[in-house]
């Protein structure tokens, strides 16, 4: 399966981007891993919600131009469906058996997602009702694709 991550926001420490390519390395044994990251929208400190709409809107065009129309479009989301490790696990291995080829997991910019964004995802991921910083939620993202690969193979890693 491929899988890709469209995120928003650049990394700029060093950390994030060496915990990036430690699990695409790991990674590159099961699937082909495309990771897309687009620039965040510039805007003020303080918004007023039309420039919070007008901000998310942008990023959403930007996201969905790199999102392939017979891709599954997982959103990430503080409003959609947690899952444990072995339901992600479950939840991937059924898409790659029931045809999914390519799989695009999405993670908005700080504002979130746009609503053409959600609409057009055919699933709404939450890793919790917390909030999380994008950058964190890439290598968390990367660790749990990982950990479901190591699943579904009755690999040890997961406990």
């Amino acid at each position: 399966m491929k899988v890709t991550i469209v995120c928003v926001g650049k990394l700029k420490e060093k950390y994030w981007r060496d915990a990036i390519l430690e699990y695409s390395k790991r990674l590159s044994r099961y699937i082909k891993l495309e990771i897309i990251e687009l620039a965040d929208e510039k805007a003020p400190e303080t918004m007023s919600p039309a420039q919070e709409a007008e901000v998310k809107e942008k990023e959403g065009q930007r996201i969905l131009k790199n999102v392939k129309e017979d891709a599954f479009v997982v959103a990430l989301a503080v409003e959609g469906k947690q899952l444990s490790s072995e339901e992600l696990a479950e939840f991937m291995a059924k898409k790659g058996v029931s045809g999914v080829s390519h799989m695009v997991f999405i993670i908005g910019g700080s504002l979130g997602l746009s609503a053409a964004v959600m609409q057009r995802a055919d699933f709404a991921l939450s890793f919790s009702k917390m909030t999380f910083p994008h950058q964190m939620m890439r290598v968390v993202l990367l660790e749990q694709i990982y950990r479901s690969e190591r699943i579904q193979r009755n690999e040890p890693y997961h406990k």
